[in-house]
């Protein structure tokens, strides 16, 4: 079979495009793809805004989202994973610094001082303990090098973590991270958030040692009860990793009954034996 179409617009028939892609091969073998190309931006500028608290940076999202300069990247780091930043790489990052952001704009180069100006001023609050600029491409480097240094970091403070790629609505960010915030006391694990915080998707890590059966144990539950979190707060338990194996048996908690039941019939039409990644996505019918 084929499907989407080559032109810009197009409402024939359903779209099985957007059907396919994203199911995990549960559905169908992709031979083939077409792609469309975008243009690059003449010019981008980099930004890194660090916060006394993390409510503070995410009232900062909530505003850089809600005015016209939209970033092509905003980018966010709790204060643990400053802390572990700082242990591990040598970022020049102030002490308490409770959150940071890395926001990128891009566009026409005669439109960027502009663009940065409104970003740097709905970024700014309360909270704010430093904004810095780039504009060379090795000011821009040295900035990102502080986001690239966390996965280093994170494999040096624990054998093993969950990590899992929560969204919720941008409005909701701050209500997301304190809840988190008392996950991680309740459950007695460790939390570290960062992500895409502009639009709403935080990569959630639970860092524990599993040869510890009460760590293993409370990681589980805390997991459990971050998905709840997530989902109060009308979200989506995976925004890019996927459902697979790990996630498949929380799904039944965001997709209601009926819309699972048409699921499960559309996977049957598509694949009557049951050969295309069984066991994937979809929980498994109740008896």
């Amino acid at each position: 079979m084929r499907c989407g179409v080559y032109t810009t617009k197009g409402v024939v028939g359903y779209d099985l495009t957007r059907l396919l892609i994203g199911s995990e091969g549960t559905l169908a073998v992709i031979t083939e793809a077409t792609l469309k190309l975008t243009p690059l931006p003449e010019g981008k500028r980099t930004l890194q805004a660090i916060y006394a608290t993390i409510d503070d940076a995410a009232k900062a999202v909530s505003a850089i989202m809600a005015q016209p300069v939209v970033p092509c990247a905003l980018e966010f780091i709790d204060g643990t994973a400053i802390e572990m930043i700082r242990d591990y790489s040598k970022a020049d990052l102030p002490q308490g610094a409770g959150a940071m952001l890395m926001i990128e704009v891009d566009g026409l180069s005669a439109s960027l001082d502009e663009a940065v100006t409104k970003v740097s001023d709905a970024a700014r609050n309360d909270g704010l303990l430093d904004l810095t600029a780039a504009t060379t491409p090795a000011e821009i480097q040295a900035l990102w090098n502080t986001r690239k240094a966390l996965s280093p970091a994170l494999r040096n403070v624990a054998p093993k973590k969950i990590n899992e790629d929560i969204v919720v609505p941008v409005s909701r960010l701050p209500a997301l991270i304190r809840g988190l915030q008392q996950l991680s006391k309740q459950h007695n694990i460790p939390i570290v958030n960062f992500g895409h915080a502009g639009n709403g998707n935080l990569h959630t890590n639970l860092l524990f040692d599993p040869d510890d059966p009460q760590q293993q144990h409370n990681a589980e539950q805390c997991l459990d009860a971050v998905f709840s979190l997530v989902l109060k707060l009308n979200g989506t338990i995976s925004g890019e990793h996927g459902v697979g194996i790990e996630k498949r048996d929380f799904v039944a908690r965001e997709i209601d009954p009926v819309t699972l039941d048409l699921m499960r019939r559309i996977k049957q039409q598509f694949d009557p034996n049951g050969i295309l990644n069984a066991g994937k996505m979809l929980p498994d019918a109740p008896v």
